[in-house]
């Protein structure tokens, strides 16, 4: 019973603290409600250009009361105050954009009865790019093919940039070839190949609202280098006055200038020069018949490279000893004669000088004649250094009696070696090689078969010549048993009879 009495009284003490809190419960619903009520919305852009001009706009829905609107950057910078404004009308905040205009942007809302605080806005300020170009890792733009450049689109100031890369005056995309990476405004070559060679440009820009600001660079020409090939060397001999003297040729088929080409004679260099443009370079070397061996090297040498020549030994030997024409003679698949190919060769001589003769003359591609000394087309053509003469067809200007001679190449008064006349091609009255040799074949099957067919013959006559002796001893004989009325007279004449037919069986 007294525990009973002891939780009434406690409850009665807890009576007061409950209507208490229950009374400020209420007070704080209707504050929450009232302030809910009041509060400000805030609308405006996210992104301006610089020195453009923005407008941020603030309202406090559902006022009755005059409303006076702040607007506050970043929480404490008191911006603009539009003051005492009807409940139903905006607030208009025009603002020009400044490098210190970025930031979060919220408006407050007072009446006389109460304050409220808007949604937040942050503005990003952008600045359009300028004074944009082109640099390059490294520089100048210029790369040995495989090597790695990479190129950069920079500007003076910009914000909020985007690229855009022109190649050859073409945008650049993930499907342009040759492939090449874009990284921000990197455009990146990670083994250069002598078709990124080209021009590049790039352009920077930015957007706000759809409004696009662009800043283009000029054209940069980027420049892939080829590695040189191994030089080759090769030389000539030409006579001036008195002196002969050696033009020694050094080059090399693939390579970018500029290069430095030099030669050595004897391991001695005689000579250099850095080609700015080319690739081929000329040596003179005085020479003469008999010298001592003279062994020569060409070499080219870059930032990156220097590669030597096969040696070449200098030597000018007269031409002389024997010269000599071969020819082969070319058929078509059906066994027609169709083509002639004639070699001059010459026994001795480093540097001869070929020309052909025709039946006497001059060949046609020599002397330069035009169509009136010539009206019927010449079908030949000098290669190897005029040693091979080829004929393309054989008619009767082609077909007839040739010489081919020599004489040094750097002596024009010299004497000339001719070789011994030769017979190539044919005409009506000849016929051509495959058809003489198939009645040479035919003449002798048949003789073949005429021999076979004696021979046949003779064994059957044979046979029958033995026949006919056998038939001869058989009536023979018998004879030989009587006794002749002139007695040995007659064993003579059979004797001489049977010595006959013993030597035709033999």
């Amino acid at each position: 019973m007294w525990s009973s009495v002891m939780k009434n009284q406690q409850t009665l003490n807890l009576l007061p603290v409950l209507a208490l809190a229950s009374f400020f419960d209420g007070t704080l619903e209707v504050e929450l409600s009232g302030s809910m009520s009041l509060q400000p919305v805030l609308s405006g852009p996210d992104a301006a250009f610089l020195s453009s001009r923005v407008t941020f706009r603030c309202i406090r829905p559902d006022s009755s009361l005059p409303v006076t609107y702040e607007l506050i950057r970043d929480g404490s910078a008191l911006i603009a105050v539009v003051a005492d404004l009807p409940g139903d009308q905006k607030a208009l905040f025009h603002l020009k954009v400044t490098a210190t205009s970025e930031g979060s942007y919220h408006c407050k809302a007072t009446t006389p009865e109460s304050t409220g605080v808007s949604n937040s806005i942050r503005l990003s300020v952008v600045t359009p790019a300028s004074n944009t170009r082109v640099t390059s890792d490294p520089f100048p733009p210029a790369a040995y093919e495989g090597s790695r450049i990479a190129l950069s689109c920079s500007v003076a100031k910009g914000s909020h940039l985007f690229y855009t890369w022109l190649f050859n005056r073409k945008e650049v995309t993930s499907l342009t070839s040759p492939p090449l990476l874009l990284t921000g405004n990197e455009l990146v070559m990670g083994k250069v190949a002598p078709e990124h060679a080209g021009y590049y440009s790039c352009m920077a820009w930015s957007e706000v609202q759809g409004d696009r600001r662009f800043s283009s660079s000029q054209e940069v020409q980027m420049t892939v280098k080829a590695y040189l090939s191994k030089p080759r060397i090769s030389y000539s001999i030409f006579k001036q006055g008195a002196s002969r003297y050696g033009n020694v040729t050094c080059w090399s088929t693939r390579g970018s200038p500029p290069v430095n080409i030099s030669l050595s004679v004897n391991n001695k260099e005689v000579g250099s020069v850095t080609g700015a443009q080319s690739l081929v370079a000329w040596f003179l070397v005085a020479m003469a018949p008999r010298q001592d061996t003279a062994v020569a090297r060409c070499r080219v040498k870059t930032e990156v490279q220097e590669l030597t020549s096969e040696p070449v030994t200098l030597e000018m030997v007269p031409v002389g000893g024997h010269v000599k024409v071969e020819v082969e003679y070319l058929y078509s698949a059906d066994s027609k004669l169709v083509a002639a190919k004639l070699t001059c060769q010459v026994s001795r001589g480093t540097f001869p000088h070929i020309s052909w003769l025709l039946n006497n003359s001059s060949l046609p591609s020599e002397t330069h004649e035009d169509s009136l000394t010539h009206p019927v087309p010449y079908h030949g053509a000098l290669a190897d250094r005029r040693r091979t003469l080829f004929l393309a067809k054989l008619g009767p200007e082609e077909s007839g009696y040739y010489v081919c001679r020599a004489r040094d190449s750097y002596n024009d008064s010299g004497a000339w070696l001719e070789s011994a006349t030769v017979l190539v091609g044919v005409t009506e009255v000849f016929l051509n090689t495959i058809e003489v040799l198939t009645i040479v074949f035919c003449c002798f099957l048949f003789l073949m078969l005429a021999v076979g067919a004696g021979c046949v013959y003779k064994m059957f006559d044979h046979k029958h010549a033995q026949a006919q002796v056998a038939t001869t001893d058989s009536d023979a004989f018998p004879l030989s048993a009587h006794t002749s009325p002139s007695g040995g007279r007659q064993d003579d004449t059979l004797s001489k009879d049977f010595d006959f037919e013993s030597e035709i069986t033999v």
